[in-house]
């Protein structure tokens, strides 16, 4: 005869808990590989719907009736030419516009820095050498106790005051680029 032994209370409710756990639970080791591993078929492209069950009937409209549409196409009008036409106001204005631009005598633009110093003749040696090799070069010397300042050129943009910069790298020590109020040459 077989002997029973008697189960333990808390033994039974543990072990159902543990195998309704093992059940429904997603984690632990699987078989299969990671879902970004795996190469993915491609779906095949939905077909179109075809709605033409759903559409009403729209019967062909007859050949002279209004709004039918012609057998052969017909040929667009050609759009009008634009004309070089200019009215007599439009005129009196940019005669008045060019009228006022010769009137301007400066413009916001670039000078190049070439000394900053405190000697005069320094700044007078620089200055014939730009003069010298550059004599179209305006040049513009200004004092304020106790430096002296050299500025060479008028140029409306910083493109062109950098490629003056560039030409006189070997003439000055140093060069900058300034900002500031310039004189338009009315020679152009």
């Amino acid at each position: 005869m077989m002997k029973i032994r008697p189960v333990n209370v808390l033994a039974v409710p543990l072990m159902l808990w543990l195998g309704a756990c093992a059940s429904t639970a997603p984690g632990g080791p699987r078989a299969t590989a990671a879902a970004d591993t795996v190469p993915v078929a491609k779906a095949a492209p939905m077909p179109a719907d075809d709605l033409r069950a759903y559409r009403l009937p729209v019967p062909p409209a007859p050949a002279g009736a209004p709004g039918a549409r012609p057998a052969a196409p017909v040929p667009a009008r050609p759009a009008p030419l634009p004309t070089a036409h200019v009215n007599a106001q439009a005129e009196q204005r940019l005669r008045d516009q060019a009228f006022t631009n010769q009137n301007v005598k400066y413009a916001q633009g670039y000078r190049l820095l070439v000394y900053l110093g405190l000697e005069r003749d320094q700044a007078m040696a620089i200055r014939r050498a730009v003069i010298g090799r550059y004599p179209d070069e305006t040049d513009y010397l200004t004092f304020k106790a106790p430096v002296y300042r050299l500025y060479v050129g008028d140029y409306l943009t910083r493109l062109e005051a950098a490629r003056a910069k560039s030409r006189l790298r070997g003439l000055t020590q140093r060069a900058e680029v300034e900002a500031t109020q310039v004189i338009l040459n009315k020679n152009l």
